[in-house]
């Protein structure tokens, strides 16, 4: 691999870290502030990229299709936080994971209803389809950076509202112990709503972004899920900037896996992951049990 290669490559694996970053946050949100296993956190990007399309078609335009969509994620994350997630508070892993899992079920049965099981593409705004030369033999794609810019832009948001806001207070707060937050005068129930709202929004907003970048199809969501979980274990739990940077080790080393090594490419992250955890059992920026 030359040099230009190796930048283009390294480019590609930043830019899905990015990504993964974003499902990943929301995923490590809902897990380690709510304490809810979320198995159907890869079915809501799943119904991100699928409004993409849709929107997309209706509108004309990504940029209204992604306003849009994410107005619907946050309804559907407070509709499901209410009618189901709320009454898992105080339940066992097991009953999260079981009615989790049939979220996805649901999830995917009204993906097929609605918008069948044929494979889909978003075209990529014209204002962003052209390439920026890296070399004078290799381009790379507007897009692909805007996407980075963006995630980019997402985390440092996400960042200020969790250590530097008076609702990212009260998010740590909750965290850290429900009985003291709820005995302060915090709604504790309202608060737990909006982080699961969020969590939704931010991994259907990656699906919603991806999708001029990979086809839309049925199922896209799956892979996406145990991604982040794994990358959830090597950032550790309910750290926002543990997901981040376990996003890009896996990004990095799931992409470069895939052209050195192909024929193993799918063992590269969990070798990964299980070197981290020999090194810190509870992740990089994990607490100690």
């Amino acid at each position: 691999m030359d040099l230009a290669g190796f930048l283009v490559q390294l480019l590609n694996g930043v830019q899905a870290g990015f990504l993964l970053f974003l499902v990943a946050s929301g995923l490590t949100l809902v897990f380690g502030i709510i304490g809810v296993i979320n198995l159907a956190h890869g079915a809501f990007y799943m119904i991100g990229a699928y409004l993409a399309f849709w929107l997309t078609g209706l509108t004309g335009s990504l940029l209204a299709a992604v306003v849009v969509g994410v107005a619907v994620l946050v309804v559907l994350g407070i509709a499901v936080e209410r009618l189901a997630i709320g009454f898992l508070y105080n339940r066992d892993h097991l009953q999260q994971v079981l009615l989790t899992f049939g979220l996805i079920l649901v999830l995917d049965d009204l993906q097929r209803l609605i918008w069948g099981s044929d494979f889909h593409s978003v075209p990529v705004p014209a204002v962003l389809s052209g390439a920026v030369a890296l070399t004078q033999q290799q381009d790379y794609p507007v897009y692909r950076l805007f996407v980075s810019a963006v995630c980019i832009a997402v985390a440092l948001g996400l960042f200020v509202l969790i250590q530097r806001t008076r609702v990212g207070m009260a998010i740590r707060a909750a965290a850290s112990n429900r009985e003291m937050a709820e005995a302060l005068g915090i709604d504790v129930g309202r608060l737990f709503t909006l982080v699961f709202a969020l969590g939704v929004a931010l991994a259907g907003f990656a699906g919603m972004v991806a999708a001029p970048i990979s086809a839309v199809y049925p199922g896209m969501g799956d892979r996406i899920l145990i991604l982040a979980f794994v990358i959830v274990v090597i950032g550790g739990i309910g750290s926002v900037k543990g997901a981040f940077a376990g996003a890009m080790l896996v990004g990095i080393a799931d992409t470069f896996g895939r052209v050195l090594v192909p024929e193993v490419a799918s063992m590269v992250m969990y070798g990964v992951m299980a070197v981290v955890l020999l090194w810190r059992p509870q992740g990089l920026f994990g607490r100690p049990a």
